[in-house]
């Protein structure tokens, strides 16, 4: 950058992205997700659907001061890492492959910087906690990719300002709801944090088989409209035409909404609360069994840290 020869070749003024026929239509960025047949899915994002995302953070969190960016840009998740300051007037301190995995290191950075904001999975926050680190009081907590247990939310809230479990899939553009955790007074039964509500301009269904909303309180799977609806899948129009489904329920034309696979229902109190897959159902003398509901319950047991539940014949 500080070598002036590269850029002599370029325009002194910002291009005009009218005069270039670009819009917020045109695609942000194509990013690879696992799938579940082993071949990765490229999921396009549109630039209304990212700055749909970085206002709804903005309007969460308001100013973001000093983040803390320690996602990989393979994921998704970088996104807010690095755009979600330029809009708010902050910075981005970056850490190295090694940092990232060094919870002394990321102390450090975290005392030295005077980081403000930093989004990590559960399993990355555990670690801190379990290198003795002391907290921040002025750090604001995102926590996301990994179900939130109430112990861990209560740690984490002991040593921070605020903290904000986050939930949602690649496919409707990095999160899609959000729960600001107080403390463990929930009306949630399990022993995770609910996800909360869905953001600016996300729409969230609970749907039957039948693509029919379910009452309240009952088991149903989450389809996801709104702004943060990707295109679909690159060069996979098939996927894409099983998995970004019309929304009936908006009467928005055009409108679309993703079938996530995953189940929940809603708490007494509105909040969403994860119950796991839907890809594992059996049949048991005609009923159909949701297993990943079982092993929801099952986690519950104070004494159970993860179950798995199948089916068998004996």
């Amino acid at each position: 950058l500080d070598d002036p020869q590269p850029w002599l070749r370029h325009a002194e003024a910002d291009p005009d992205p009218a005069a270039l026929g670009l819009n917020s239509r045109h695609l942000a960025y194509v990013i690879y997700t696992s799938g579940s047949t082993g071949t990765p899915k490229g999921v396009m994002i549109e630039h209304s659907s990212v700055m749909n995302f970085l206002c709804a953070m903005r309007e969460i969190l308001g100013g973001t001061g000093a983040l803390l960016a320690i996602t990989s840009i393979s994921f998704d998740i970088s996104g807010l890492e690095l755009y979600l300051p330029l809009t708010t007037g902050g910075q981005v301190t970056l850490t190295s492959r090694d940092d990232k995995a060094d919870p002394d290191a990321l102390q450090h950075m975290l005392l030295k910087h005077d980081i403000r904001l930093m989004q990590a999975t559960p399993a990355v926050w555990q670690s801190l906690i379990n290198q003795g680190w002391p907290g921040s009081p002025n750090l604001t907590l995102l926590c996301g990719g990994e179900a939130l247990t109430i112990q861990l939310s209560e740690n984490l809230i002991s040593r921070s300002i605020q903290l904000w479990n986050l939930y949602g899939p690649t496919e409707t553009t990095i999160w899609s709801t959000c729960l600001y955790v107080r403390s463990s007074s929930t009306t949630n039964s399990s022993n995770y944090q609910p996800i909360g509500r869905p953001i600016l301009n996300t729409r969230i269904y609970l749907l039957d088989s039948y693509g029919q909303p379910v009452p309240l309180g009952a088991v149903g799977e989450m389809y996801i409209g709104g702004a943060g609806v990707a295109r679909g899948y690159l060069d996979r129009p098939e996927l894409t035409a099983e998995r970004f489904l019309p929304d009936p329920f908006c009467g928005e034309l055009g409108a679309r909404m993703y079938r996530t696979g995953d189940l929940a229902r809603y708490l007494p109190d509105g909040n969403l609360e994860f119950l796991g897959r839907n890809d594992h159902q059996v049949k048991i003398r005609g009923f159909r069994i949701e297993l990943g509901e079982i092993e929801a319950r099952l986690a519950e047991h104070p004494l159970v840290e993860s179950a798995v539940v199948g089916a068998r014949e004996d």
